[in-house]
């Protein structure tokens, strides 16, 4: 079966009478944004109708899905985040899925950098862009990582934050730093070198997806989290360099 039909079958056993909400407000990490931009755009091919995307840092987005925000459903980058979404009674437990395992990297735009010895790299730089570890779970692994190489008190003065990862990348493009721990999807396709840190460095990045509350009876958000587990979804997941679960 195509993508296309699958998404259609799948659509008809969502919402078989075919009322669907005409539209949903998706809130997804910035680490994932572009990707889920990608998936939208092919659920919304299938199914006629509209997803927004809004993105941020996942500490930041539960902030405002507690004060109200209109969201339906809520991609994280990580898994505390939709527990505690659940916790508060604004998210379906059932309807918590793990939808990819992020990939962090230390990324610089330096052509042919030699990143083998990243402790050295490290010392060396004037600045070192590490997203915000309360916000955003990839500044966390990126505080894990920095301290299992044992660099947290030498690179004190060093560290620059971005409140999330989207941010952080822009600090290293625009050269305010020199080196930056970013998600590696999406570094292939930039200028620079990147090393990807083994994954033993800091806590898995499980980023997990919740329905929320405000989107129970929402069709279009209800089927989109069911097409994050098709083999398509997964194939785009995979492709954008996540591993897809």
């Amino acid at each position: 079966m195509t993508p296309r039909l699958w998404l259609a079958a799948l659509l008809i056993a969502v919402n078989p009478t075919g009322a669907m909400a005409e539209s949903a407000t998706i809130a997804v990490a910035s680490n994932f944004a572009a990707t889920a931009e990608k998936l939208a755009a092919s659920y919304m091919a299938a199914s006629g109708d509209d997803l927004s995307i809004v993105s941020g840092a996942s500490g930041k987005l539960f902030a405002q899905i507690t004060t109200g925000a209109p969201f339906d459903a809520f991609l994280s980058a990580d898994q505390k985040t939709p527990l505690k979404v659940i916790a508060a009674g604004l998210g379906l437990p059932d309807s918590r899925l793990t939808y990819a395992r992020g990939v962090l990297a230390l990324w610089t735009v330096q052509q042919d950098a030699d990143l083998s010895d990243p402790k050295a790299v490290l010392l060396a730089a004037r600045h070192v862009a590490v997203a915000n570890p309360d916000l955003a779970p990839y500044g966390k692994a990126a505080k894990e990582t920095i301290e299992n190489l044992g660099l947290s008190a030498a690179l004190a003065g060093q560290i620059v934050t971005g409140e999330n990862i989207g941010q952080t990348q822009t600090m290293v493009a625009s050269g305010a730093a020199d080196l930056g721990f970013v998600a590696a999807p999406g570094l292939a396709d930039l200028a620079g070198s990147y090393w990807i840190v083994p994954e033993d460095m800091h806590s898995p990045i499980l980023q997990d997806a919740v329905l929320l509350t405000h989107g129970k009876d929402n069709a279009v958000a209800i089927g989109f989290l069911a097409y994050l587990r098709s083999p398509a979804a997964r194939a785009v997941i995979a492709d954008a360099g996540y591993v897809a679960p």
